[in-house]
């Protein structure tokens, strides 16, 4: 199978957040299955020397199944070092030179923070709204060029104008299916339950009640793995620090090893609108690891963990996450039948079954 794969922004094998993961991680997938990849990555003249050579194949009869593209957090057309519009029509272009060659296009849209009233506030005006323009114009071109618009949930979809619905499928993240020999099973010899969150640490995370939590408990350990700036921003709000909360600043294998480490991880989070519709690349690197989740009632997060019973989802209340983690402790058991469904949930979402389904999706 011959596919094009196309991100607007270059490929980067260092990546620590989401949004620079993924594209690696699908990129990868494609390959795996035996996949032909030609690319069209990195900033927009890289992309327009590349569409110049995919041209010349098309033109010289080779014969592309689908385009797979991976959208940037930011608007298409500013996605360049300098932020300024200076070819917007080239991947436009290009997706309606597909079109004309019957060559369909499934676009993985990442997420539309910028359609919440909290987007921009610390933009200047000028600059907010000029972002937000190109977010518009951005769905504009994929009302006209897409056959398929995959997003992280439903939910998300119901935020999304202009757009029409069946053109939207469900591509939520995955994880990787060598994760899962690091599956461990039992709470750690010494008695102390280790907990552990990898992820962001902004206002769309907020944890107040697991660290009050976890103050009152000296049996427990929580280690929370995030970027030093985003800690450093935010932990004058958290004045409940005590020897077992363990902040790390981590990632590939480091991290890798201290979640493999963990009993429980968490995505005990203050729910929020946000956070009806996030489909966290986290949820499914806990699954990946078979670790089980400890998640707040009101997110779509939790709606998958209680459908799926992969741990356990409460209200995000400190004094019933005391009562639920003095419970676990004193009844470890209740662990194995959490880990004998994330055994057989944990392989319908690798990254090589979301590359399945996009396959499937864009060839029938």
């Amino acid at each position: 199978m011959n596919i094009i794969f196309h991100t607007p922004l270059p490929l980067n094998k260092k990546a620590t957040s989401a949004s620079g993961i993924r594209p690696l991680k699908m990129l990868s997938a494609f390959q795996d299955l035996g996949c032909q990849v030609d690319l069209i990555t990195g900033y927009s003249d890289e992309r327009k020397q590349c569409i110049k050579k995919i041209r010349k194949n098309i033109k010289n009869g080779k014969k592309y199944d689908f385009v797979y593209s991976e959208s940037s957090t930011m608007p298409t057309i500013l996605t360049d070092t300098h932020h300024l519009p200076l070819h917007p029509l080239t991947d436009y272009f290009f997706f309606r030179f597909c079109n004309r060659n019957n060559i369909p296009i499934g676009l993985f849209y990442r997420d539309i923070y910028w359609l919440f009233d909290s987007y921009g506030q610390n933009l200047n005006p000028l600059k907010r709204a000029i972002a937000k323009i190109s977010y518009r114009f951005d769905l504009w071109v994929y009302k006209k060029t897409l056959k398929t618009l995959y997003l992280p949930s439903a939910e998300m979809g119901k935020y999304i104008p202009t757009i029409p619905t069946e053109t939207f499928k469900i591509l939520p993240p995955g994880h990787s299916i060598a994760d899962l020999k690091h599956s461990s099973k039992t709470i750690s010899t010494n008695k102390i339950l280790k907990l552990f969150y990898v992820g962001g640490f902004s206002d769309h995370y907020k944890m107040h009640k697991l660290f009050e939590a976890i103050h009152q408990l000296p049996q427990i350990e929580l280690t929370i793995c995030t970027r030093e700036t985003e800690w450093l921003s935010a932990k004058k709000e958290y004045p409940y620090t005590s020897p077992n909360i363990k902040i790390v600043h981590l990632s590939g294998k480091e991290m890798e090893k201290k979640l493999s480490s963990s009993d429980i991880t968490m995505l005990f989070v203050e729910p929020h609108e946000y956070w009806a519709f996030a489909s966290p690349v986290k949820l499914y690197e806990y699954l990946g690891y078979q670790k089980p989740i400890i998640a707040s009632e009101g997110t779509l997060a939790g709606n998958f963990i209680k459908n799926n019973k992969l741990g356990w989802v409460i209200p995000y209340d400190t004094d019933i996450l005391i009562n639920l983690l003095n419970n676990i402790v004193n009844e470890p058991e209740q662990l194995d039948t959490i880990h004998e469904s994330l055994k057989k949930v944990a392989p319908n979402h690798s990254w090589q079954a979301r590359a399945k389904q996009v396959c499937k999706d864009l060839t029938q």
